[in-house]
This record gives C-alpha cells, sequence and structure tokens, in this order.
C-alpha cells in the first residue's frame, strides 16, 4: 500500500472528501448510499474501508461478516480468532466470497490468534468485533485506542462499570462505533417508536417486554482443552474455570455455543434479547440516555448443572418520566406500548439474525400490530418526530465512517441499553426493590446492589492492564 494511504486518519480523510460527492448523488437519485466500488475506480483498492473480523464463530459467519462482505466498499482483509481451526475456516470462508465476487482465485484475508496482533496492523481501518460477551468493552477499548472504527456485538458489556469505560474511551477517542442492535434498523421497529413518539397512543403508562428463557442444563466434565483454542485468552478477564466444550463453543459446527448460558460470561437472555428489545423500548420512551429509577422483580436460577444463568423470570421498573416497563418471558417476544388511547406491539415476526435463534418461527407474533389498525397506516408529519432511517445495519455503520457522523446506535446509547438489562439482572439476583440513580450510574444508599456494577478481572486481561501495557 501507498505510504500516503496507509495511515488511518489519511486513509479516512481522502475516504470523506472523494466519497461525499458519490453518497450526495446516490441520496438524491433514490440509489443505495453505501458507494459502489466502481465510484472509487477498479484500481484503486486502497480507498475501500479494510475490516478486521475479530471473533469468527456463528453470529460472526452468519450475520457480521455477511453484512460487510455485500458492500464493495468495505473489504474484510483479516479475520482472527482464539481458536484457530475457526480462524482458518474464516479465512476460507472470506476468500471463497470474494472469488465468487471477483470471477478469480483469492487469497487476501490475514490471520490472526491474538486481537491486539491484528488491531496492530495499520492497513486496518475498522473491526468487527463478534465475540463472546466478556471480551465485548475490553476489545472495543482496545480497538478505538487504537484508532479503529468498531461495530460491536450487543450486549455493550459484562458489567455497568465496564459499559461506562467503554462509551467514555469511545467518546475520547472520537472513532465511530455501532452496537448491534440492528432491530433500530428494521422498519416496524422504528416506525413503532415513531408512532409512541407522536402521541399516537396517548400519553405512554406502561411497556412490556416479552423475551426468550433459558434452560437449565447437566453438569459437564472436565475435558481436555483442544490444541488449536487458546483457553486461558478465550476466559479473559474472567475467573479460571476448567474447560468443557459446552461452556465454550462446539469444537464442530457453529450452533448455539454454551457460553451463552454461564453467568460467568453473560447474564442470558435479558442481556441477550433484552439488549434488543429495551433498547427499541428506549428509543421509543425517548430515554435513551438515561436509565430506570426504581426496579424489581424475582426469577428461578438453575440450583445444578453447568448453565446458571435466570430461567423463567418477571422483572419491573419505573422511569422518571412516569412508564412502567414490565420485562418477563412470558409474554410475546416483542414490545407492546400501552398509552391513554391504545397500544402499539412490535416484533420481529418472523425474521431471524441466525439459523439458531431461540424463537421459533413458527411461534412469532406479528411484526406490528395495534389497538386500532388506523394507527399502522398513520403517517407522520413533516413536523413531527422522525428517527434516523437505516435501511441496513451493517452498511449504516459504513456510511458513518464515511460521513464521520454518529451511527444509528452509538455507543453511549448501547451502554444504556445494556445497563437497564443488568439493572433488572440485578433485582433477579437480590429478589427486593432496587433504586438507580442515572445520572450516577449507582445504586442509592446500597451498598450490596452497588457491588454488582463490577467484577474482579484477572490478569493479564484487565482493562487497565491492557490499556496501560500500550
Amino acid at each position: 500500500m501507498d505510504k500516503s494511504t496507509s495511515n488511518p486518519l489519511s486513509r479516512r480523510t481522502f475516504l470523506k472528501t472523494t466519497a461525499q460527492g458519490a453518497l450526495s448523488t446516490a441520496v438524491l437519485s433514490g440509489f443505495p448510499t453505501i458507494v459502489p466500488a466502481s465510484v472509487f475506480g477498479k484500481n484503486a483498492p486502497s480507498n475501500r474501508i479494510n475490516i478486521g473480523a475479530i471473533g469468527t464463530g456463528r453470529i460472526s459467519r452468519g450475520h457480521d461478516m455477511p453484512g460487510v462482505w455485500q458492500y464493495d466498499n468495505a473489504l474484510i482483509m483479516a479475520v482472527c480468532d482464539v481458536d484457530s481451526k475457526r480462524a482458518d475456516e474464516a479465512k476460507t470462508l472470506v476468500n471463497g466470497v470474494y472469488a465468487k465476487k471477483t470471477g478469480k482465485d483469492y487469497d487476501g484475508v490475514r490471520v490472526y490468534t491474538d486481537y491486539r496482533e491484528l488491531l496492530a496492523n495499520k492497513d486496518i481501518d475498522a473491526v468487527l468485533v463478534s465475540t463472546p460477551d466478556h471480551w465485548h468493552a475490553p476489545i472495543v477499548i482496545d480497538a478505538v485506542r487504537a484508532q479503529k472504527d468498531v461495530y460491536m456485538q450487543k450486549p455493550a458489556s459484562l458489567t455497568i462499570s465496564e459499559g461506562r469505560m467503554m462509551a467514555d474511551a469511545v467518546k475520547q477517542s472520537g472513532r465511530i462505533v455501532q452496537v448491534g442492535s440492528q432491530q433500530r434498523s428494521t422498519e416496524q421497529f422504528r416506525y413503532a417508536a415513531e408512532l409512541v413518539r407522536n402521541g399516537r397512543i396517548g400519553t405512554l403508562k406502561t411497556v412490556y417486554v416479552g423475551l426468550p428463557g433459558d434452560p437449565a442444563g447437566n453438569e459437564e466434565p472436565q475435558m481436555p482443552v483442544p490444541r488449536n483454542l487458546n483457553y486461558d485468552m478465550w476466559l479473559g478477564t474472567t475467573p479460571d474455570v476448567y474447560y468443557t466444550e459446552k461452556r465454550v463453543h462446539p469444537q464442530e459446527g457453529y450452533d448455539r455455543p454454551g457460553w451463552l448460558r454461564c453467568e460467568q460470561f453473560g447474564a442470558g437472555m435479558i442481556t441477550g434479547w433484552g439488549s434488543h428489545h429495551i433498547d427499541c423500548a428506549h428509543w421509543a420512551m425517548d430515554t435513551e440516555h438515561t436509565g430506570p429509577i426504581e426496579i424489581w422483580g424475582k426469577a428461578d436460577f438453575p440450583k445444578s448443572g453447568l448453565w446458571d444463568v435466570h430461567g423463567i423470570f418477571r422483572t419491573e421498573a419505573m422511569y422518571e418520566n412516569g412508564v412502567h416497563m414490565i420485562v418477563s418471558n412470558e409474554i410475546p417476544n416483542g414490545i407492546r406500548f400501552e398509552g391513554t388511547e391504545g397500544w402499539v406491539f412490535v416484533s420481529r415476526g418472523d425474521g431471524a439474525v441466525t439459523a439458531s435463534d431461540p424463537v421459533a418461527k413458527q411461534n412469532a407474533a406479528k411484526k406490528l400490530d395495534a389497538s386500532d389498525p388506523k394507527l399502522l397506516t398513520s403517517v407522520i408529519g413533516p413536523k413531527e418526530t422522525h428517527l434516523t432511517v437505516s435501511k441496513e445495519h451493517h452498511g449504516n455503520w459504513l456510511e458513518s465512517i464515511v460521513s464521520r457522523k454518529e451511527p444509528i446506535a452509538p455507543a453511549e446509547i448501547g451502554h444504556r441499553s445494556c445497563s437497564a438489562c443488568l439493572l433488572h439482572q440485578a433485582a433477579m439476583k437480590l429478589n427486593r426493590r432496587l433504586y438507580w440513580d442515572p445520572k450516577k450510574e449507582q445504586f442509592k444508599n446500597d451498598p450490596e446492589a452497588n457491588k454488582m456494577l463490577s467484577r474482579p478481572q484477572r490478569s493479564p486481561y484487565a482493562i487497565k492492564a491492557m490499556a496501560s501495557a500500550k
């Protein structure tokens, strides 16, 4: 690569100034706003956004990498996974995609097993972070400090403290970070939020959020660590526990991994799907930069077995604006907004991100429903509240990298959505009312609850240790 374009800042400046006219033309003519490769010229690969994929499992292969490689102004040039087998398979997958697109042999993907080495590659402009939940915040912090733009899978963090550090690091860096709350880029969720924001159901009173639950599992035996897996690094900041395949991910295939049901690595469905639905609820409630002030509820937790995240549950929260939120696995999957003059319900319908999404298509509810069918044809007027339109979540991120404008799901909003989910989990664990200060991001007069805002971090992967080592 020419030295004049190898520096990330000069590359981005060139991308922005070169692409603005093409973006404007595309918008005016009604074509998609992602710039095709032909705009830059076939002989100008350095003008593309070079991307590294960190974490190459189920969600990366089925959602995040395909979300990027569909656009010709982006190039996945590197893949990274602590499981070298998965990293090699990702290289084969991506090379195959580009060979099919170009009609010729392609071998341009570099493999890493340590994400820090990938971040040190100055030819890489941006990264996809598609790792288990406990690695989201640490990698994003390192990535933005390395001057990379980031698309990160939700939830934003393992703890509220980590989430605040991540959001602050993003703000300080000036990098573009998109949280993978892709429901914001789905028409029915935006329209439902606009209906609520513009008073179509009167004054909003109650929000019902339906999430899936997770079953318990069996005890699992200790197993030898596969030679292809850096298990110590996979554990990262979390405690050292014995390896068993169901704690990590399948060694054959890409089915739903077991770590999703282990509290050591995430909170279960309250953050797994809650980060989607509570995020969209906040969007409609106009509470994206705050959170609840009171939370309570209960949940069943497994008494034995490897998997220990919550099962059936019901939690509730009050917001400063008087809105009451109820979250439960016994509510139909989706979000129901109830106001003084009617209700609106929104869900994914039969849409699925991956083949192993935990909600069966045959049990899915309507995408959009309302107390009065006329609500669903209501036109949002020019002087009313219009929310950001995004046709596709990864495309919105790429557009933001070029324009340097905030994406539809930025880090601070993703942190607030995740925080709300973790507050519901805290109420499940403590089984009593909790009082939260959204400005200070602390529980009021509750030392026991405040201990849940962070977790001890294992050396050498602790966020502070990684930052000071640079």
